[in-house]
């Protein structure tokens, strides 16, 4: 019994452990978005404002930084390990 719940231990901090991984990857990524945009916007400002560049990195960035944060924080919610057996159970 000691064996397993030293198992469950260790796959528990194994989990925290990646989970703060993912965190810190993300808080990471949300640095660079939040620093990188205004200084594409200023870069694209002053230099030529009539075609507004920032634009396309800003949407992209966006789209993949939204998709990270799903991946983070919304994923578990939605299609944790239970969701497979509340659904056959529903249905």
């Amino acid at each position: 019994m000691n064996k397993r719940k030293a198992f469950n231990e260790e796959n528990a901090y194994i989990k925290a452990r990646k989970r703060v991984e993912n965190l810190k990857g993300f808080y990471g990524n949300l640095a660079a978005y939040v620093s990188f945009v205004p200084t594409m916007i200023l870069v694209n400002y002053l230099t030529n404002w009539r075609f507004q560049c920032f634009w396309i990195p800003l949407l992209a960035w966006g789209l993949g930084f939204a998709i990270h944060a799903y991946t983070v924080f919304g994923q578990p919610k939605t299609l944790g390990k239970n969701w497979k057996k509340k659904k056959l159970a529903k249905l």
